[in-house]
């Protein structure tokens, strides 16, 4: 499994090594095959605004995106495939304010934030009341691992 992280921003110290660690659980958990490769992006809100205005019409910032490559293609959330699984955004800047509207981490924050993501990558979806529950008790039972 090859994870690929890029920093762009200059809010917080970004740990690599426990940002794969968690990818890598969550993937597990999930049964994605080990041949995947996946890329993170932490940046600001400046650069995740412009991402999601262009991509899906919203001009604000946002917390996480997800580009998942093999969308249209996934028939079950469990992915085995040697391919690229998509692409993950994750705003620092939102990310900080919301764990401070939370009270926890930035960590658990970004943990939280990550988990989404890898879902959306390997096929859920919460756009529909069926996806939105299902995601749900996905997200719920992947934070368990972490003890969110």
């Amino acid at each position: 499994m090859e994870i690929l992280i890029k920093n762009q921003q200059r809010i917080i110290k970004i740990n690599q090594g426990k940002i794969k660690g968690i990818i890598k659980k969550v993937l597990q958990h999930l049964k994605v095959d080990k041949k995947t490769e996946i890329s993170v992006l932490f940046t600001d809100d400046k650069f995740i605004r412009s991402l999601n205005d262009k991509y899906r019409g919203i001009d604000k910032p946002t917390d996480v995106l997800s580009f998942s490559l093999q969308e249209g293609t996934v028939k079950s959330p469990e992915v085995k495939s040697d391919k690229l699984l998509g692409d993950i955004i994750i705003s620092v800047e939102t990310a900080q304010m919301q764990a401070a509207t939370l009270n926890h981490s930035i960590e658990r924050e970004l943990t939280v934030l990550l988990i989404h993501g890898l879902l959306h990558l390997t096929g859920y979806d919460h756009e529909e009341d069926k996806g939105y529950k299902i995601m749900r008790e996905k997200e719920s039972e992947i934070s368990k691992i972490f003890a969110l």
